[in-house]
């Protein structure tokens, strides 16, 4: 899903509802903003009961460069 949003002159953009209620971002929770290749990815927070058994199976080969990991 792709959506357009405006830049506002304080830098903010509002996420589109359906976005919100797609990836469930709820009001004053937390996102970490990552630049890669010119392009804003903004991940949300999650706490440890929200990621528990989230990744599991998951084939993560690829998915980022090692010298982008912490």
């Amino acid at each position: 899903m792709a959506q357009e949003v405006k830049v506002s002159r304080k830098y903010q953009v509002v996420i589109p509802k359906e976005v919100r209620e797609q990836v469930k971002i709820k009001p004053g929770q937390m996102m970490t903003i990552m630049v890669k290749h010119g392009m804003v990815t903004l991940v949300p927070v999650l706490s440890i009961e929200e990621l528990q058994d989230i990744f599991r199976g998951m084939n993560t080969e690829g998915y980022r460069e090692e010298v982008d990991r912490y």
